[in-house]
């Protein structure tokens, strides 16, 4: 609800942007940037070109502005619907935790009659794979979401908030990050702000980022002893195949198949050789 109250401000702000755009045109450009030596006065004619370009592109698209918003609001159902599923996860969540251990004493019982005394083993394996990726991903994006939020708050860039939660998703993919601290770095150069710009920037190439190299390695690969390229393939291969829930889904499978292959590979070696037919 916070976070949906901050979205709506900085929506109403976007759109107040927009219209200002429409009848007034782009601000005039910086003095900083008609002082820049060399390029300085071919960069403010490009922004006076610009302004004119816009404002034609403005006009041109507005009659398609009505499919836009069609589609903005298809894609705020589709919202609306991963808040209701999240919702009754939670719901769920909670059956799960009360008989947790009855239900994974029935589990047990089940991969018993299939495989025997390694059963304990794989649901060790299956337990533990989703608690490192809990922990390596989604607590390592956390921490950066928190982190570039921190930062955000500092240089004060608004929408640090909305900007926290689009770290957060965007470090579920390789080298995401900066796709959200450059632009704001950017901003605040635009601005003049250029001890803030230098603050952000060393902020999240060191601290943002740098949380990225050294947690994420370290908690996914504690507590077992799976490859960790097992483990990230799993990562990016189940969110490209199964979306978010792929998180989980993907590590779980290339560990329980590469588990399963050394085991079947082991047991294929100490088979005693078959004596030959008369």
């Amino acid at each position: 609800v916070w976070l949906g109250f901050n979205l709506a401000d900085h929506i109403r702000d976007a759109t107040a942007f927009v219209r200002d755009v429409q009848v007034d045109g782009l601000p005039d450009a910086p003095s900083w940037l008609g002082n820049m030596p060399f390029v300085g006065e071919r960069l403010v004619a490009w922004w006076a070109s610009l302004d004119q370009q816009g404002a034609a592109l403005l006009a041109s698209v507005k009659p398609h502005l009505g499919q836009v918003g069609n589609w903005l609001l298809a894609r705020s159902a589709q919202i609306g619907s991963g808040v209701l599923e999240l919702t009754l996860s939670l719901v769920f969540v909670f059956f799960f935790y009360r008989d947790g251990p009855r239900l994974a004493a029935f589990v047990l019982r089940l991969l018993q009659r299939l495989m025997g005394e390694r059963a304990e083993y794989y649901l060790d394996l299956v337990a533990g794979t989703v608690q490192r990726v809990v922990n390596g991903v989604i607590g390592t994006a956390a921490a950066q979401g928190l982190l570039a939020m921190i930062g955000f708050l500092i240089a004060g860039v608004p929408g640090a908030i909305v900007l926290g939660l689009v770290t957060f998703m965007l470090s579920l993919i390789p080298m995401g990050p900066p796709l959200a601290w450059i632009p704001a770095t950017g901003w605040l150069v635009w601005k003049g702000e250029y001890g803030m710009a230098v603050f952000l920037g060393l902020w999240g190439t060191f601290i943002i980022s740098g949380v990225d190299n050294v947690l994420k390695p370290y908690l996914i690969s504690r507590g077992g002893n799976l490859p960790l390229v097992i483990v990230l393939l799993g990562v990016f291969g189940g969110l490209i195949a199964f979306g978010f829930i792929g998180l989980f889904i993907g590590p779980t499978l290339l560990a329980v198949g590469y588990s399963l292959l050394l085991d079947w590979s082991r047991n294929a070696g100490q088979q005693p050789p078959q004596p030959p037919q008369a």
